[in-house]
């Protein structure tokens, strides 16, 4: 509640009804609808207020007489107080020689006299010559009369008092303006006194006339003299008497006057009793001017009720004009119910002075209707002003397309779509709680009107019409595919946008169609109405949800690689690659969850739709389908530009250098075995890491499972791992196993030899050494790989040594030595590697050389010893850590 209202101050504090009186005080409202009375000495005067700041009124006082208190009241802080009163005096205006049609006594009030008849009719001049000032505290008259008894401030009157004149009218005045204002008033006394010469100087004229009108006089006179002798008196005697005659009959008019006075008097109050009928016309065109209709509507109702019945002609006449103009009244407001805009409070307020006026017309229904039609007439010069605003941009981007290119054209407004979305939501928000609210007060009674058979079936088809198109616009304009065909040629549909631009603006403008649909909910509409937008909404959702994936999608198509490897943190191996891709799914799955997915008033949850469900399997689906596609295109050889020339060489004992021509790094671009390996470590690492992150993440989130397309990408994921690996070991395995054979045989080597060994043969170090240099290079990328690659590469060795093994025709003794210290010592190189398979290869080898005798197996053993020694190195390098 606020403070209660307190008036401190009145400009002027007295008046004659009529006055225009300055309120001054505090807490008189923050605005002109918070003043809701205003009494001034018990008078109201609401209807002349004028609010003009919370510290000022304006009012008009009314027909009061008499001191009494200004009293404010606003609608928060009440009934307030008032510290100062306000007199009201009424003026005679009648005077005894002013004609009336009623008798006035004549009383000795005037004198005949130098002063004038009518003193109130001239205001004299400040003799001071300052301006008079208006001052809120002005001393009232009473307390001057108190002051100066049987004074006055009057200065054509004989008891003046100068002190009363000063307090009435300067007493703000300043010492200074006072002694200014006696300067003046002695200047001008003292001009009055000017000697004579200057007096005639200034009368000139005057004298002259005064002279020969003197001259004259002095003439006539002596005239006669001569005709009428020296007793000229009598002539003038008789003049007298004539004028004394001639007064009293002026007397006999005025006593003639009064007594047509009294006839007119008694004829005027046979027709006073009348004078409500016969003005009434009159009154009902000013007061309809004015727009105070209830004052029309009571004193049409008060002169129907006294002469509706009535035979006498001249009442039926003036009854008619009162009719005529009721009947205009009538069509006047039955036009302005209709006319929209129009609040329901100003349309209720109209039917119940229609239904007061026994109005013809069924107003109530007449303003539901206007309401409904003017619903609709909005909806399509919004639609058509967007569609022209649509054809219009549509033309602008085809100009700008044909002078530049795609990536210069820059569309800074908003989508005529949009726009269109976000008003047609704003009206619908705004003017249909109007048609349901006029239509509940309808239909319960609250008008007062006569409510006809069917009008209940026609208003539900109203509400149901209006918010079917509602629905209809929004679904032509973002999802038009949802549209039957008939509804699709009658709404039409505007340019549809791009994903990635309509992807920036769909959560808003689910927003704003939640917002509508929640003020729809509060008006307790039926289920029936309700229903259209629940299902414009579970569209828009789809829509929605579909929209971002798909956006998401082309993001991740577009996902390029750094090749940069990261050796530390909780990821470590793979590159920034599968941490984008999780990441674009987690921003699109935080932001589908916020827009589409949460469910609010009177909304499903939206993954129990079985449309939404595959929808959203379907977009899964597409997105590691496009992940997929991302790793599967950067392990293809048709991306690599300088693959040709990256062809492995392994062997120096064949005459072929052991690295490329080319650097490792080409515009820092690893070669192609290195990008083989980061794109199968990142593809091993979204199949065994992202996907269960992913996975996760959706169940938290609130989707429902998706265990089916992760799943099947799991598969792809594991094919193309394979096929990864296979393309490595074809680009690693192939040609180190493909030196063993010519390394072997190097030189005319021959088993059948007779030369005792002393260690192992070039070709087994050189096998060692390609795989410690396989094992470096998976090792610089990610060690994971290390057990999946190097046992394969290994298998491959031994399985190449046994089908060299089984292909010796004939061993010598040391030949035999040889071979048993080249299989064992590869055997225990390879050991922390050796699968099933390649432990069974080594052994079938052995099978194939000759069995040793105990001094034969010392010496392998010793060479084995040596070797050992030897290659420190190379058994640390290819050892587990």
């Amino acid at each position: 509640m606020a403070p209660p209202p307190i008036v401190t101050g009145l400009s002027p504090n007295e008046g004659a009804p009529g006055t225009r009186i300055k309120i001054r005080g505090e807490n008189f409202g923050s605005q002109p609808g918070d003043l809701i009375g205003l009494t001034i000495c018990g008078m109201d005067c609401l209807l002349t207020a004028e609010w003009k700041s919370p510290n000022k009124i304006i009012a008009i006082s009314g027909p009061i007489k008499g001191k009494g208190d200004v009293i404010v009241t606003t609608k928060y802080g009440g009934t307030g107080t008032c510290n100062v009163t306000f007199r009201g005096y009424h003026l005679a205006t009648i005077g005894p020689m002013k004609e009336s049609a009623v008798w006035v006594e004549e009383t000795p009030m005037y004198s005949w006299g130098r002063h004038s008849l009518s003193p109130s009719s001239f205001q004299q001049e400040d003799p001071l010559g300052l301006s008079v000032e208006e001052t809120e505290n002005k001393i009232s008259e009473e307390e001057l009369q108190n002051y100066f008894p049987g004074k006055c401030g009057d200065i054509g009157s004989q008891n003046f008092s100068p002190a009363w004149f000063l307090l009435e009218n300067h007493q703000a005045t300043s010492f200074n303006d006072i002694k200014a204002g006696l300067v003046y008033l002695t200047r001008k006394v003292h001009s009055q006194k000017e000697g004579q010469l200057s007096f005639l100087k200034a009368n000139l004229n005057s004298i002259m006339d005064q002279i020969d009108t003197l001259m004259n006089l002095r003439e006539r006179y002596e005239k006669d003299l001569s005709v009428f002798g020296s007793t000229p008196t009598i002539k003038l005697e008789r003049a007298i008497k004539e004028s004394e005659r001639e007064a009293r009959k002026l007397f006999d008019d005025v006593l003639s006057r009064k007594d047509r006075a009294e006839k007119t008097r008694n004829a005027l109050n046979v027709l006073q009793r009348y004078k409500f009928l016969f003005c009434l016309p009159c009154v009902i065109e000013k007061n309809i001017k004015k727009g105070e209709y209830d004052i029309v509507i009571n004193d049409y109702m008060r002169v129907k009720n006294l002469f509706d019945k009535t035979e006498v002609p001249i009442f039926r006449e003036a009854l008619n004009e009162v009719e005529k103009r009721i009947v205009e009244l009538q069509n006047k407001l039955h036009t302005d119910l209709q006319t929209m805009p129009i609040t329901v409070d100003q349309q209720k307020r109209l039917i119940r002075y229609l239904v007061n006026l026994d109005c013809p017309f069924d107003a109530a229904w007449d303003a539901i209707k206007s309401r409904w039609e003017y619903i609709n007439k909005k909806f399509k010069e919004i639609y058509n002003f967007h569609k022209n605003t649509d054809k219009l941009e549509s033309s602008k981007k085809q100009n700008s397309a044909s002078k530049y290119s795609k990536l210069q054209i820059e569309v800074i407004s908003v989508p005529a779509c949009i726009n269109f979305t976000d008003e047609i939501c704003a009206v619908t928000s705004e003017l249909f709680p109007d048609l349901w609210k006029i239509g509940q007060a309808y239909f319960s009674g609250e008008l007062q009107v006569k409510i006809e058979a069917g009008r209940q079936v026609e208003y539900k088809h109203m509400v149901l019409t209006a918010i079917d198109s509602y629905s209809k616009y929004i679904r032509a304009s973002i999802i038009p595919n949802t549209l039957d065909k008939s509804d699709r040629t009658q709404y039409g549909s505007l340019s549809s946008l791009e994903r990635d631009e309509i992807s920036l603006y769909l959560p808003e403008l689910l927003r704003s169609v939640r917002s509508t649909y929640s003020t729809l909910i509060q008006l307790d509409l039926p289920n029936e109405a309700l229903d259209i937008v629940s299902a414009l909404l579970v569209d828009l959702r789809i829509h929605c949800m579909s929209i971002l994936f798909q956006q998401t999608t082309e993001q991740i198509k577009h996902l390029s690689e750094n090749w940069k490897i990261s050796f530390s943190g909780k990821y470590t191996g793979v590159t920034e690659l599968p941490l984008k891709f999780l990441r674009l799914i987690e921003d699109v799955i935080q932001i589908v969850k916020e827009s589409a997915l949460s469910a609010e008033q009177r909304e499903t949850t939206l993954l129990d739709n079985v449309s939404a469900q595959k929808e959203l399997e379907k977009q899964i689906d597409n997105i590691l389908s496009a992940f997929y596609m991302v790793l599967n295109n950067l392990s293809s050889t048709e991306d690599f530009e300088d693959c040709d020339d990256n062809s492995p060489v392994v062997s120096q004992l064949i005459g072929t250098p052991v690295g490329s021509q080319k650097p490792d790094v080409i515009h820092d671009i690893p070669t192609w075995e290195h990008r083989l390996l980061i794109t199968l470590s990142n593809c091993i690492f979204t199949k065994n890491t992202i996907l269960n992150d992913i996975a996760t993440k959706f169940r938290e989130t609130g989707f429902s499972s998706v265990d089916t397309p992760i799943g099947v990408n799991r598969n792809k994921l594991e094919m193309l791992e394979k096929s990864i690996l296979d393309r490595y070991l074809e680009q690693k395995s192939d040609p180190l196993v493909g030196t063993i054979e010519p390394s072997m045989y190097l030189g005319r080597f021959d088993w059948d030899i007779n030369v005792p060994p002393t260690d192992i043969r070039p070709y087994a170090k050189e096998c060692i050494n390609n795989l410690i240099n396989v094992h470096s290079e998976i090792n610089n990328i990610s060690t994971n790989l290390l057990d999946t690659i190097l046992v394969k590469i290994v298998e491959t060795i031994a399985e190449e040594l046994y089908r060299l093994m089984s292909c010796v025709q004939k061993f010598s003794k040391e030949g035999a030595q040889q071979a048993k210290v080249d299989i064992e010592a590869l055997q225990e190189m390879f050991k922390d590697y050796m699968s099933d398979n390649a432990h069974g290869h080594f052994k079938e080898a052995l099978t194939h050389i000759p069995v040793l005798d105990g001094a034969q197996m010392t010496l392998v053993q010793d060479i084995l010893k040596q070797c050992r020694a030897r290659m420190r190195t190379q058994i640390i390098c290819l050892r587990k850590h």
